[in-house]
């Protein structure tokens, strides 16, 4: 494994401290590969960062954003990260996903600045490059990527094993709601809580209540929630090809009157939401398919967390690794 570069000078090290420590734990070696990534602002400058410091070339890429601001921003944040870690000669910056860097690529991040991953672009791609998902594989949006394209080409997707003890991101949901509780002026200690999940998020978001002082219920249907006096009932369903509706939204009103509904994960017809009289936070509606308040609520450890276990995942399948049943790689 190659030796990380240090930064140089007296500069805040907290963050390239976390990504010098996972890339240690998952011994992340590009070296020799090529990785084109976003330009991001906050926690997610680390991903180009990352990859640079486990010895890959980066392309860094942005485009504008409503949210998490312009392509310039997003540059100026990543180039500033790189230079404090002493990698802003392995990382080139563009405003744009070239043709030219594509051809060249061995490892496409699903990033959020790069998405969607469209079938051009996976035309683009050399047959041995790999497209790196940030979620785990039963997580997949279609949306976000053309993955008719990929099977047509050959291009693999390489998935996460959030669980992984090396990744071990899936721990901070139970954080991560009650922080979006929270921001709805809800504190969940003392409250009683209906989860609905019927994916792997449940233990770790009951468990993240609980510990928070919550009596938490998990449901993996509503037509199994109870009638009772809940404070809150906590959606957090996959994705389906359409949003929760009419017929599921009454259950909710009828079984849980003045009960805030907090939208975790899966979408909603929030129209008739509020037409039943239910309460929901966050207040501006998520995108299809997209969690209601992301990680980096928390702070940059869970990011750094999931971009290089992301990129470990990638390397793997790049590489030709053996995928274990309960490692850190799948395919999509």
């Amino acid at each position: 494994m190659l030796e990380l570069v240090r930064p140089a000078g007296d500069v805040p090290q907290t963050m390239l401290e976390s990504i010098e420590r996972r890339i240690r734990i998952l011994d992340l070696d590009l070296a020799g590969l090529t990785v084109v990534t976003e330009a991001a602002t906050g926690a997610y400058a680390s991903t180009a960062v990352i990859a640079a410091l486990a010895g890959a070339r980066v392309h860094a890429c942005a485009r504008h954003t409503r949210n998490h601001g312009s392509a310039e921003e997003a540059i100026a944040a990543t180039r500033q990260l790189a230079q404090m870690a002493g990698v802003e000669r392995r990382i080139t910056f563009a405003d744009t996903v070239s043709a030219s860097c594509l051809r060249r690529c061995d490892i496409l991040t699903n990033s959020g600045r790069l998405r969607p991953i469209t079938g051009d672009m996976v035309d683009r791609l050399p047959p041995q490059a790999v497209i790196a998902l940030m979620f785990e594989a039963w997580e997949f949006r279609g949306s976000d990527l053309d993955l008719a394209a990929c099977r047509e080409r050959g291009v693999r997707v390489a998935a996460v094993n959030e669980r992984h003890a090396d990744v071990a991101v899936f721990p901070f949901l139970g954080p991560l709601l009650v922080c979006l509780l929270r921001d709805a002026g809800m504190i969940a200690a003392g409250k009683r809580i209906a989860v609905l999940c019927d994916n792997p998020f449940a233990d770790f978001l009951v468990g993240g209540l609980s510990e928070a002082g919550a009596a938490a219920s998990l449901f993996h249907r509503v037509a199994d929630l109870p009638g009772a006096p809940w404070d809150v009932v906590v959606l957090s369903l996959q994705p389906r090809d359409e949003p929760l509706g009419i017929a599921a939204l009454k259950i909710i009103a009828a079984k849980a009157p003045g009960a805030l509904l907090a939208q975790f994960w899966g979408d909603v017809d929030r129209p008739v939401a509020r037409a039943l009289g239910c309460r929901i936070c966050p207040q501006a509606e998520p995108g299809r398919g997209h969690m209601g308040i992301l990680l980096n609520r928390l702070g940059h450890e869970p990011i750094v967390r999931l971009q290089a276990g992301s990129l470990k995942a990638a390397e793997i399948v790049r590489r030709g690794g053996a995928l274990e049943p309960d490692g850190i790689a799948s395919l999509l």
